[in-house]
């Protein structure tokens, strides 16, 4: 390829190759020039949000759904600003780019004395090489277009964030040839690849209830297809855990619900520890996912698929990545017999709204379960509401987004807008505290501002709930919104209260048919109205608070 880009152009051209057609960020001077050539784009365009941070958990959630996210923000104050999101999507293994404008490499010389500096030129740098599996500072025009596929190409085999600093003198300067193709995939050693997969057959073959408890990476690396085939051709029950939930589709014959140890639903933790053979499909061993260690899985019963290897009981298979394990796989295991009619009971059909009656957590997340599509994403926040979330069954693979590890309080709303910027066909649906939403819920006049429809769903129990039940206190409490009437100040918006089941049956029923702004419905619940899940969480966690 020949010098035919400069810096910014190459740098677009790469990420809407890659699929990525939204950046998020606000402007600051030492971005303005990519700005500026973004804002001409034809395939790349820029959504601006409120705040840095909330633009980082926007690209998280465009990167959930898409497979890539980016944001850009200005040096400094802005970069550091979305420092604790991008430290998220880390964690949850979400490759979000992030680009960082920067002062030019003169001026970074001739006047150290600018504004936004914080130490020496590459502190910055140094900070971000933490929580990213890759950077680059484009100073060498010669190395800069290089540099931009090393770090997409890290993004996209690790799952994690990547950090991309361009200094603004750069920006219109011409690169050097690179490639023609941008490098692929690391392959899995052959060899092993195969033994792993015959050995893996040879154990399902001689179980006699084999189940699989698929994870998070299965999403993160855009196998819902493959494990889908594999559980519909092989037969096999199928559970997820927390931080992958909505991995395959809940209303699944085959699916036996949220795994998570002793605070799980029963069928599913009955099924995953009896099993004689377990098959762990891009699970992380995080203490979420085990239900606060209270999971008991047998190493010596169990086949684990991560991100780069295999163990099969307790030996390894090294340099076998989880995109060549899963199909080969699905592609080995002979058919089984049928599952029956369905792994799990549907829930109950008790009529709602009773009139009158206080609306509680367990009631609200019942109607909502009613009230879902093939076409809703839930993204949900942390606390209760992503406690109670667990027993909603959503329809599609991987469209139930939530910081359900990191429990990035603040999470929801903004990277709502990043999933329906994503997916613009499908309809949010956004649960989230009343604390939470105080925290990044201005983002919602970002939704209203580009037309989108989300339907806000808050968990109004007057503050930090989940800490109530760990160790009350004043500490615990907020100052109390009026929800409903943000649309006086935010927009395009809807908004209504609900404290009884027929006022929340009448709010939620006008939001579904309001399809030309985001609806907002404040629901009013008892501080002492945990979720059962939210209960058995903190009966864990205050054991371990109080030591």
């Amino acid at each position: 390829m020949t010098r035919n880009f400069t810096i910014g152009q190459y740098l677009l051209r790469r990420l809407a190759d890659a699929g990525v057609h939204h950046v998020f960020g606000l402007p600051g001077d030492y971005i303005l020039r990519f700005y500026e050539l973004l804002s001409r784009h034809g395939q790349v365009q820029h959504i601006g949000t409120t705040r840095e941070d909330t633009a980082a958990f926007a690209a998280d959630g465009y990167a959930r759904c898409r497979g890539l996210g980016a944001l850009a923000v200005t040096y400094g104050t802005g970069a550091l600003g979305v420092v604790n999101a991008v430290a998220g999507a880390y964690a949850e293994s979400s490759p979000v780019v992030v680009i960082s404008g920067a002062p030019g490499v003169r001026e970074r010389h001739e006047n150290p004395l600018l504004h936004h500096r914080f130490g020496p030129p590459a502190r910055q740098r140094e900070i971000f090489e933490r929580i990213t599996c890759a950077t680059a500072v484009l100073d060498d025009p010669l190395l800069a277009l290089r540099q931009i596929d090393r770090v997409l190409q890290a993004a996209r085999i690790h799952c994690k964030p990547v950090y991309i600093e361009l200094p603004r003198d750069q920006v219109d300067r011409r690169g050097g040839a690179i490639p023609d193709d941008p490098l692929a995939l690391p392959a899995s050693d052959a060899a092993a690849l195969q033994e792993a997969v015959t050995e893996t057959v040879e154990h399902v073959a001689k179980a006699a209830d084999p189940v699989v408890l698929a994870g998070m990476e299965v999403h993160r690396r855009g196998l819902q297809d493959t494990l889908a085939q594999l559980i519909e051709h092989a037969r096999l029950p199928v559970a997820a855990t927390l931080t992958g939930k909505s991995v395959i589709g809940e209303r699944h014959p085959a699916y036996l619900g949220i795994y998570e140890g002793a605070m799980g639903a029963e069928v599913a933790r009955q099924r995953v520890e009896a099993s004689d053979l377990l098959l762990l499909l891009g699970v992380t061993l995080n203490d979420v996912d085990l239900g606060i260690f209270t999971a008991r899985l047998d190493p010596t019963r169990m086949v684990r698929a991560s991100q780069d290897e295999v163990v099969i009981r307790r030996r390894r298979y090294p340099q076998v990545y989880l995109y060549d394990f899963l199909p080969a796989l699905a592609a080995a295991l002979p058919r089984r017999q049928a599952l029956p009619a369905r792994a799990v009971a549907e829930p109950g059909t008790e009529p709602f709204p009773v009139p009158g009656r206080p609306i509680t957590i367990a009631r609200l997340i019942k109607r909502l379960d009613h009230a879902l599509t093939p076409d809703t994403i839930v993204v949900s926040d942390t606390g209760d509401c992503l406690c109670a979330a667990i027993e909603l069954r959503v329809y599609d693979r991987t469209k139930f987004l939530a910081s359900a590890f990191y429990t990035a309080t603040g999470f929801a709303v903004p990277a709502a807008l990043g999933a329906q910027v994503a997916l613009p066909d499908r309809r949010v649906l956004i649960l989230v505290g009343d604390g939470a939403f105080q925290m990044t819920g201005t983002e919602l006049t970002i939704h209203a501002a580009h037309g989108l429809d989300p339907i806000v769903i808050v968990f109004n129990n007057e503050g930090y709930n989940t800490e109530r039940f760990l160790r009350d206190g004043p500490f615990n409490d907020i100052s109390p919104w009026r929800f409903e009437h943000l649309c006086e100040v935010f927009g395009p918006l809807y908004g209504r209260t609900a404290g009884t089941e027929d006022e929340f049956e009448e709010a939620l029923e006008q939001a579904l048919a309001t399809t030309d702004a985001p609806f907002i419905i404040n629901v009013l619940l008892s501080r002492d109205d945990p979720s059962p899940a939210m209960r058995r969480l903190t009966e864990h966690l205050r054991k371990r608070i109080q030591g």
